[in-house]
């Protein structure tokens, strides 16, 4: 299964649009570009797996394999990139601002259970990360 993300950079944060098998799914925000820093910035554009992760603070998420310098990278549930985010992916229903949106759990639990339904099914859960073309 492809995962597309498809992004808007800002100096308030990334927004963008993700797509399964180019069916749109839902919005997206995280951090600011600022060059794959640990916990200010948003990760890299370029190819990655995802897989599926436990924690206690996010429960069953969504995790992101490989990025280059870094680690812990996931998608979970946030609302504002600044307060809520140290690298990782937020999914929302809503965009209301960069890095700002809204009904973070319910785009996320509709995102994560796709990838949970193709990973049962033995696929693999590839996600692209590219700049939006305007």
């Amino acid at each position: 299964m492809r995962v597309a993300l498809l992004r808007k950079y800002g100096a308030g944060g990334t927004n963008g649009e993700l797509f399964v098998d180019s069916t749109f799914v839902c919005y997206t925000i995280e951090l600011p570009w600022l060059d794959n820093k640990r916990s200010i910035s948003c990760i890299p554009e370029g190819r990655y797996l995802l897989a599926k992760r436990y924690s206690k603070r996010f429960a069953w998420h969504v995790l992101v394999q490989d990025v280059p310098g870094r680690s812990g990278i996931l998608f979970h549930p946030a609302n504002t990139a600044s307060k809520e985010l140290r690298g990782c992916i937020a999914p929302v229903t809503l965009l209301l601002g960069l890095g700002r949106g809204s009904s973070s759990r319910v785009a996320f639990r509709k995102f994560r259970k796709l990838v949970y339904d193709a990973i049962d099914a033995g696929d693999e859960v590839v996600l692209v990360i590219e700049k939006m073309e305007v």
